[in-house]
Order: structure tokens, then sequence, then C-alpha cells
């Protein structure tokens, strides 16, 4: 099978970049490298969804798939009281994260390599943010979101960013079967935001 970046240890030869941009209004900067999803410059959707999310201050939050860590850091950043949690299943991008959680000055955060959300056994959240690894396949976005489910606190919210072409309609019918209130709350070049509540 041929390497991509939901690869546990990433085979492909470091090529670290550093991006300057602006998120939520601030400016942050960060590490990337091959074998990471999107290393050249924050992806779209991830952009589109940081826009989006709606964190409180004082939230529990888990990032799911944090890559080098762009979606979750802005998180811990609107929610200074809270906690961040970044989960990847690829060591190369969980060691990125950190790295660039250093960098920015975000302290408030824990960033764990896990598969899916194997690691947090227990562990319930107010807010779950993902933009899923869609090249993993239907069934590993679909049990991201399974699990997601289990692991927010009653009332909490699961905030994901897809493409209509990428699946959109079988994620929310997904979405759909798992939570009582779903919605999209934003869409962007063909990205979808979609709010699921508990």
């Amino acid at each position: 099978m041929s390497q991509h970046y939901y690869s546990q240890q990433p085979e492909a030869r470091h090529d670290r970049r550093s991006i300057e941009t602006v998120l939520r209004g601030r400016s942050l900067r960060f590490v990337s490298d091959a074998g990471v999803f999107s290393k050249g410059d924050i992806d779209h959707g991830s952009r589109v969804l940081i826009e989006a999310m709606e964190i409180p201050d004082g939230a529990e939050v888990l990032d799911v798939g944090c890559g080098y860590g762009p979606i979750g850091i802005s998180a811990a950043l609107l929610a200074p009281k809270g906690h961040v949690t970044m989960i990847d299943i690829n060591s190369r991008a969980v060691e990125l994260a950190q790295e660039n959680a250093r960098h920015n000055g975000v302290s408030n955060v824990t960033v764990m390599e896990s598969d899916k959300l194997s690691a947090l056994a227990g562990r319930k959240y107010d807010v779950v943010l993902t933009n899923p690894p869609i090249r993993a396949g239907k069934s590993v976005v679909h049990e991201i979101f399974e699990q997601a489910c289990d692991h927010l606190k009653e009332g909490g919210s699961l905030w994901i960013v897809i493409q209509k072409k990428q699946g959109a309609p079988s994620a929310v019918a997904k979405l759909e079967s798992l939570f009582p209130v779903v919605e999209e709350v934003g869409k962007d070049k063909g990205y979808r935001i979609i709010r699921a509540q508990k």
C-alpha cells in the first residue's frame, strides 16, 4: 500500500517547511513536513472550519486527526481557560503539532498519538472538531463520527468539514443516525461545515 498521511509512521523523506498565516485574526507560524496532511499550506477545508467553529471558553475540546495542529491550536487560543486534546494516528504529525503549540505559545493543549479515538477511553468533551481523513475511506470516517458521539458530553457538539464531492451527503446521513440535531452552519467553495449536537 502506498504511504499517505493516514499512516502511523510515514516513510517520506523529511521536507520541513514553515507556514506563516493568519487564523481567526491571529498571526501564527506552523512547521510542516512531508508525510503529513496538507504539508504545503493549511488546506482550505481546515481554514473554513477554523473560521466557523464556536469554542466556549473553558471548554474541553478534542481535535481528531490534528495533523500539524492548525485547528486544535486555533481552538486553544479561542478558549484560553479550556483545554484541547489533539490526536492523530501519524507520529510525525503529533511531533509537529507539539512543536507548533510551543512555537505559538499555546500551553493549554495535549497532543497524543491515537488510532481514531482509541487512546481516549472514558474521556468526555464539550466540543469535538475534525477535518476527517477522507483518504482513509468512508468506514474510518464514519467510525470517527461514532466514537466522537460516544466521547461527547450531553449537549456537546461535533464540528466537521467535508466537501460535497467527497461524501458530504453520506456523512450527513451517518451523523443524523447518531445525533438528534445535525445542521449545516457554513459553506465555502464546495466545503460544508456540519455541526451535530448531542
